[in-house]
């Protein structure tokens, strides 16, 4: 247990993912050079603000919209929370719902808003962790103001049949917005909104190989929401402040990458998925796969070993020179086990014994092969 791998495998790109050379490169002359205020009136300034309109451009045409319909935000988080939160209190009272698999920023969100005095219904999700487009339609009522389901789950990888729950919600009640968490899943799915049919879009620049503290929230027009922040008329006054030019730019060039390459890329990341799915639970006696195998993203596994807890095999893991994790980055610091898991009724013993693998651009079938040995004989050790 003492060996080091001196390459670092690298398999939670879930929580975040290296900037791509080319981004990297794109973003540079931004943060020197160009350096001007978008907001300004001379040409430093104009360059800029024509930056930002590239880069919208380029995040629109991935989501098949217009660009006034993109706003660029802080990150993931902050696109969520003012989906969810802009879009209920605009319209100031009402139900909103959404699932028990959400990530944090939609969940916490949805419990803020019932403290101020909106009713909140959550779905449950079977153990499969696909949600069912007629449970979510049965919780809407004409009270109920937004609907929140992600696109594809960060922590197990199942993919949310979306566009049926947006027809199932709007059949109910046509008044009602949709949202959808797709950060996980650009990468991966088609994120056209006309396709999905959804009002409200999140996504994230660092899981799709572009700078961090970067994201974009779809608005449809003739959507409104209410501003979490005040200062300015930024980004729609959505999101006042200096915009990130530079960070902006990066987003931009990574979401075109990233759709451009979507085909390929998945292909070949399901082919090394599936073998570490098979090889692991062929080799550990009681290994069961998290969540369906299908639907789900290309690059996610997410696996249950029945005798041995998971902090303890990051630790070997890491030991080992790889790189993995128990679920949400955003949870890393609690104690508490995987609320995902828990929904689909794990225990908390069980849910503390699963791992989470995500691979990326820069993963081989060469690493996973060094990575299916390494967690076998990890697990025979600590077994024995």
């Amino acid at each position: 247990m003492n060996t080091v791998s001196k390459e670092i495998i690298y398999l939670d790109h879930a929580a975040t993912t290296p900037v791509r050379e080319e981004v990297a490169a794109a973003m540079l002359s931004w943060q020197a050079v160009e350096f001007g205020n978008p907001s300004s009136q001379y040409s430093l300034g104009y360059s800029a603000r024509q930056a930002l309109d590239d880069a919208r451009a380029q995040v629109a045409a991935a989501l098949g919209c217009s660009p006034q319909e993109v706003v660029f935000t802080g990150g993931g988080t902050e696109s969520a929370n003012l989906a969810v939160l802009g879009s209920a209190r605009f319209i100031g009272q009402g139900s909103v719902v959404t699932t028990a698999i959400e990530h944090a920023a939609v969940l916490d969100s949805c419990q803020q808003l019932e403290r101020e005095g909106f009713t909140r219904k959550i779905v449950k999700v079977p153990k499969n962790g696909i949600v069912d487009a007629h449970s979510v339609a049965a919780m809407v009522d004409e009270s109920t103001v937004l609907v929140s389901v992600m696109l594809a789950n960060n922590e197990i990888g199942t993919i949310q049949p979306v566009s049926k729950i947006v027809q199932a919600v709007k059949a109910k009640n046509p008044k009602t917005l949709v949202h959808t968490d797709a950060c996980q899943a650009t990468g991966s799915l088609s994120i056209n909104v006309d396709e999905l049919g959804v009002d409200l879009l999140t996504l994230n620049s660092s899981k799709i190989y572009g700078p961090k503290g970067v994201g974009a929230l779809y608005v449809k027009r003739g959507v409104k929401l209410q501003p979490l922040m005040f200062g300015g008329d930024q980004e729609q006054s959505l999101r006042p402040g200096t915009e990130n030019v530079s960070g902006i730019v990066g987003f931009g060039l990574a979401v075109e990458l990233a759709v451009a390459e979507r085909e390929t890329e998945s292909e070949r990341l399901s082919k090394l998925r599936d073998e570490l799915i098979d090889e692991l639970i062929q080799k550990i006696p009681g290994a069961e796969l998290n969540g369906a195998r299908e639907p789900r993203l290309p690059n996610n596994i997410n696996i249950f070993f029945p005798n041995i807890d998971g902090e303890a095999l990051l630790v070997y893991l890491n030991q080992a020179g790889v790189a993995a994790s128990l679920g949400s980055a955003c949870a890393a610091g609690s104690l508490d086990p995987s609320h995902v898991l828990l929904a689909l009724g794990y225990s908390k013993a069980d849910a503390r014994r699963s791992l989470r693998l995500t691979l990326g651009r820069a993963t081989t079938s060469q690493q996973i092969d060094r990575v299916i040995k390494i967690v076998v004989d990890i697990i025979n050790k600590v077994t024995q």
